[in-house]
């Protein structure tokens, strides 16, 4: 049950994102309740979205879907054992929130839709000899998969490998969650990673002259936004 339960802690510190490395989080245990005590998370942005999203009914759609796996877990086991609890609380003992056996956390059906996507970062790994692959690795560290045609690559004359690149793909997208899966490669786009001066200064002029009419701008993206300004 200890080892269960520490990779259940585990899975859920990390999420899918892996913004926490729990080699980096000291824990403790704690006396009493079967407990571990996490410390260094501040920097872990997904993990308190996350645990603000918990008290939602449908929190199983809106958060990280590895940490929505273990509150699945920990939600069926507490309904075989109405006697056990799970609680995340902070170091005060305030809950962010409780699982037992009168929990009910749903989970909305995934809604896929085809999209055209621009993606920047990174390729790691590129060809195949049956599957013309393109791993690209995003700037949050995530790797991903897109496929391609032996004849596409083989007409792109540049180096890509471990260079900055900039992929014209199409895919399938979580409308919950923004996962993208069966990606394929479109073409190569040209990247320029350095500052352009000129194409600055035509950026502003354009933007100056668009906007010329708004007086005061702050007013102006408020009532954007909805407010009362």
């Amino acid at each position: 049950m200890l080892g269960e339960f520490q990779k259940d802690v585990t899975d859920f510190l990390r999420g899918a994102s892996r913004d926490v490395d729990p080699t980096q989080v000291q824990v403790s245990i704690e006396s009493g309740s079967l407990a571990f005590a996490a410390s260094g998370l501040l920097a872990a942005t997904t993990l308190w979205t996350d645990l603000a999203h918990i008290t939602s009914p449908d929190a199983l759609t809106l958060i990280d879907p590895k940490r929505a796996s273990v509150l699945e877990r920990w939600q069926a086991v507490a309904r075989e054992n109405p006697n056990r609890s799970y609680t995340v609380a902070d170091k005060t003992g305030r809950a962010f929130f409780v699982v037992d056996a009168r929990t009910n956390l749903t989970k909305i059906d995934d809604v896929w839709v085809q999209v055209e996507k621009y993606l920047h970062g990174k390729i790691v790994d590129i060809g195949g000899k049956t599957k013309a692959n393109v791993h690209l690795e995003l700037e949050n560290g995530q790797t991903l998969t897109v496929s391609s045609s032996h004849d596409l690559l083989a007409q792109d004359e540049r180096n890509r490998l471990y260079r900055p690149a900039l992929l014209h793909v199409t895919a399938e997208e979580n409308l919950l969650t923004g996962e993208l899966r069966n990606l394929r490669l479109l073409a190569f786009e040209p990247h320029q990673s350095s500052y352009d001066d000129e194409e600055f200064r035509l950026m502003v002029e354009r933007g100056t002259k668009a906007w010329e009419d708004v007086v005061n701008a702050t007013e102006w993206t408020d009532a954007l936004r909805g407010g009362q300004a």
